[in-house]
């Protein structure tokens, strides 16, 4: 006997799930003067900012912010998230001893608790918290919240990596802003939790919160990946750099990190008086 469907209730789901996992672009504001910056470090890439005030959106490079990539380490994010939830992470100072491999990032080789993994990236921290959660728990809740492809095939330690799962900028906005007003399915102190670890530049001006992301697409471009928000005066935007380039030796920390900051204070943000 076949099922029916019940086709408006399917409808429903699918606008829910759009709107939970993305920003509308639609109305978006184009601004194509951010292209220097990106031409200033020979690279290619995108930005995109929600001005939460009035729900303006800002982006350089539509095609690049709604086109999907490797999530790489802003995958973070999202596992600290579940891995709190379901206790394969106990608390933030939950730590995890060094497995004694050497790995090319001297801050990995050595225990870590939850801040420190999360601030340092620290791939070995994460591959093992994903291994705790397991492949089906992962799953449910990566469907929850309509992150990306929801691809996590492969290998449960991995997938973030390996261009299994992909997700766009404009995705990677709207799930900034369902983290930071706790809209998303997890317990309020978990969120809290995350957003504490992403807090980097804390001072009089300005409070500075993100993840980055760095990893490699099919064609072995470099992806970088900063992604966060930046408060001023009560006020929060939110905001997602991504960096493309086949630059082998590239300064990728330098890079993000410097296109991100020369766009900041393109819009007058860092001064404390936006």
């Amino acid at each position: 006997m076949k099922r029916s469907v019940n086709l408006p209730l399917l409808l429903t789901a699918l606008v829910f799930i759009f709107q939970f996992s993305s920003c509308s672009v639609n109305k978006a504001k184009i601004d194509n003067d951010l292209k220097k910056y990106f031409d200033a470090k020979n690279v290619e890439g995108c930005f995109t900012m929600l001005n939460n005030a009035d729900g303006r959106i800002t982006v350089y490079n539509m095609a690049m912010d709604t086109t999907r990539y490797t999530p790489a380490s802003t995958f973070k994010i999202v596992n600290s998230l579940i891995g709190l939830q379901t206790g394969a992470i106990t608390n933030e100072k939950m730590i995890i001893k060094w497995d004694g491999v050497k790995r090319w990032n001297a801050d990995w080789n050595k225990d870590l608790d939850m801040k420190a993994a999360f601030r340092a990236s620290s791939v070995p921290y994460y591959q093992e918290v994903a291994r705790r959660i397991g492949a089906d728990t992962m799953k449910r809740w990566v469907d929850s919240i309509a992150y990306g492809n929801l691809d996590i095939s492969g290998p449960v330690d991995s997938f973030w990596l390996n261009n299994k799962l992909k997700i766009s900028p404009d995705e990677q906005l709207g799930l900034l802003k369902k983290l930071y007003f706790d809209q998303l399915p997890f317990r309020k102190s978990v969120q809290q939790s995350v957003r504490d670890a992403m807090l980097q530049e804390d001072n009089t001006a300005y409070r500075l919160s993100y993840k980055t992301g760095w990893g490699f697409d099919e064609q072995q471009n470099n992806i970088g990946w900063i992604v966060g928000w930046i408060e001023e005066n009560r006020h929060v935007y939110f905001f997602v750099t991504l960096v493309k380039s086949p630059d082998q030796k590239i300064d990728m920390k330098w890079v993000r990190m410097g296109i991100l900051k020369d766009i900041l204070k393109h819009y007058g943000f860092m001064e404390g008086k936006k």
